[in-house]
């Protein structure tokens, strides 16, 4: 694999399309399956997105399957959350293809273990087990089920609303090129709601639910005016990370997502990375608050350590279900892996539950005025030597924050200040794409926006 684009990020092994179609997928598949080591004859499944590239590394992983002994399983199109929550109930392992949000001449994989999301050490124990070899082609059909995984997770939702709470809400599906996109208009009709089909595209769209300044994004503010719209939803490429836009054309931050899905679930213990608002801990809602890196595995592992009833999310609202919660008095059956569709229900249920529009719920919330940008093809070792700069150079670090001040500083993922006002920048380095990301959270939206602009203006001199 020697000067391949592959690597794992944040979430999943990613890379070039070129790099990962063939061979590429055929080798990480077998070593992960070497890794987990499940049983001779055991079931595989296996799902992907709606990339031109996903059909045929599918068929990649069912090779590297088959090659193992093991029996393929093709849950189609499908999104992330409901590959994961199909291959657990059979206790089977399952792998993705996806490249999630990134631009379509990449690709990925996402590996689970039959118990959920695979782990840092797991990437390491599967890198360790990578082979030079070359794996014969997949000739035969896979077992077909197709129908069923989707389903699967449809039925999840059942009781988590009542029964028609949506009735007379009239909601946006921003459907793009989202695997989510059906399964969206299914379940949300499912609850009452009248939904409007928005941007559908037979071509994959790279679609950033944490970037609201692409231009994607630009026309939904226009749909919500012209449709008469109560919310618009979506997802980005694999459906596990959600987009929620309100009835004023404003969109809700995942953060804030996943912070009225902890609580309408009655979350004691949550598990967010240290990219999620400061003002969770200030709700004083949860026993605990667990800050971790940024990256699903680093939010799996902490849960599995959380006492009570375990919620945990990232800064872009994909959700994880940890043990011991409870919707309508059932229990909610853990799931490991983020979802988007779960924090999208909470939010429209509770406030259709109080009759309040989706504006009025966020504003309810104890939260900083965050906001996020990044700067795209910055190559992965400017952004480190940036970063390492202002971690070690004290004198650098000042000189640049001589607008705002240094009060604080947490490098729990790439730098966290704190400025002398309260206010927050956090420089992080994207572990799936050359961009350097830029957080900031401000005492007022004015004072957010400008120092997300200063924010930029200062990383992009800084790398050029």
């Amino acid at each position: 694999m020697m000067g391949s684009s592959l690597k794992f990020g944040t979430s999943g092994l990613r890379g070039l399309a070129s790099d990962l179609a063939g061979q590429g997928a055929r080798r990480y598949v077998a070593a992960f399956l070497r890794h987990a080591a499940p049983a001779s004859g055991s079931r595989v499944f296996v799902g992907r997105d709606l990339r031109m590239s996903s059909p045929a590394i599918a068929r990649d992983c069912a090779a590297a399957i088959v090659a193992a002994g093991l029996e393929p399983v093709d849950c189609g199109t499908v999104p992330t959350p409901a590959l994961a929550l199909h291959a657990m109930a059979a206790g089977g392992a399952a792998i993705m293809v996806t490249g999630s949000h990134i631009p379509a001449d990449r690709n990925g994989l996402k590996f689970y273990r039959p118990d959920g999301e695979i782990s840092k050490a797991d990437e390491a124990g599967i890198v360790a087990e990578l082979r030079d070899e070359a794996i014969p082609d997949f000739a035969g059909a896979m077992t077909d089920e197709t129908v069923a995984a989707p389903a699967r997770y449809v039925a999840r939702f059942d009781r988590l609303l009542r029964d028609g709470v949506l009735a007379g809400w009239r909601i946006g599906i921003f459907e793009h090129s989202s695997v989510a996109r059906d399964l969206l208009t299914a379940i949300l009709a499912g609850f009452g709601a009248e939904t409007v089909s928005l941007g559908r595209s037979a071509d994959f769209v790279a679609v950033d639910t944490e970037a609201f300044g692409d231009a994607v994004f630009a026309p939904l503010a226009g749909w919500v005016a012209e449709h008469g719209l109560d919310a618009i939803v979506s997802a980005d490429g694999d459906g596990d990370r959600p987009l929620l836009m309100d009835g004023e054309g404003r969109f809700v931050r995942g953060d804030a997502l996943g912070l009225i899905t902890a609580r309408y679930l009655g979350a004691q213990s949550v598990v967010t990375p240290v990219t999620s608002n400061s003002g969770i801990e200030r709700t004083g809602a949860f026993s605990r608050v667990v800050r971790t890196r940024v990256g699903s595995p680093y939010v799996v592992e902490a849960m599995a350590a959380a006492p009570g009833a375990v919620i945990g999310f990232e800064a872009n609202g994909g959700t994880f279900v940890g043990e011991n919660v409870k919707a309508a008095g059932a229990a909610l059956p853990p799931l490991a892996t983020r979802d988007a569709a779960l924090p999208l229900l909470c939010a429209l249920g509770l406030a259709a539950a109080k009759g309040r529009s989706v504006a009025d719920v966020v504003a309810e919330l104890p939260l900083q005025h965050a906001l996020a940008g990044r700067l795209q093809d910055v190559p992965a070792e400017k952004s480190a030597a940036f970063l390492a700069r202002l971690a070690v150079d004290g004198d650098y670090a000042r000189r640049l924050f001589a607008p705002h001040g240094i009060a604080g500083l947490s490098q729990i993922d790439g730098l966290q200040f704190r400025t002398d006002e309260g206010d927050m920048v956090h420089f992080r380095a994207s572990g799936n794409a050359p961009e350097l990301r830029c957080y900031v959270e401000g005492r007022t939206e004015a004072a957010a926006r400008q120092l997300l602009d200063w924010g930029l203006a200062v990383a992009a001199r800084e790398v050029a």
